[in-house]
């Protein structure tokens, strides 16, 4: 899966910055509290139709995303807190660009685009919804392309290049993919056996 590779890749800069900030004093959930609150930021940067300044500032909300769980570990106190409130502040930022995807567009001519973003959000919700509620019968399930990690790089890169509308079509279809990818993983797995 592309997040185990990119963490693999990213491990030589991610290990000693997350040292650093743990020698610093820095907690994990303080950390993954910025980096929504970037996310929720960005999201306004975007509604203002600064799509590129946008693009590359979240580049760096990214980076803090994958170094609270580093610094976590570095500090050897990975919770299930810390776990569970990363999830939730992972949809939180997400949603909040998207929903500043759409706000652009808003002001723009046509409306496909807004409904585009709205299909991701529910989309993205669900990809990671379907996967928590596996993980509660007992289904690992981390199956399907439009994870986290490939929806943030298809927005950042969107937004640099300035082709989000196409962007939107790929994620609202792609997260709906994933969903039933998901859907159907479970089933096969399940379907006989008894609550």
């Amino acid at each position: 899966m592309l997040t185990a590779w990119i963490r693999k890749v990213t491990n030589w800069f991610i290990i000693p910055l997350a040292n650093f900030l743990a020698r610093a004093g820095i907690s994990a959930n303080a950390l993954t509290i910025l980096g929504c609150v970037l996310n929720v930021a960005l999201g306004a940067v975007i509604a203002t139709g600064r799509l590129r300044l946008a693009g590359f500032c979240l580049i760096a909300a990214a980076g803090i995303d994958g170094v609270d769980g580093a610094l976590a570990r570095q500090m050897g106190r990975p919770t299930k807190f810390g776990a569970f409130l990363d999830s939730v502040l992972d949809r939180l930022s997400e949603s909040a660009v998207l929903l500043g995807i759409a706000w652009w567009y808003m002001g723009q001519p046509g409306y496909i685009e807004e409904i585009l973003a709205y299909v991701t959000i529910v989309g993205s919700t669900m990809v990671s919804y379907t996967r928590a509620r596996a993980e509660g019968i007992g289904v690992d399930c981390e199956v399907g392309l439009f994870t986290r990690m490939e929806r943030c790089i298809v927005i950042i890169a969107a937004l640099i290049l300035g082709v989000t509308s196409q962007a939107l079509w790929l994620l609202a279809i792609g997260t709906m993919i994933t969903t039933i990818h998901r859907i159907v993983f479970v089933y096969l797995r399940v379907r006989d056996q008894a609550l």
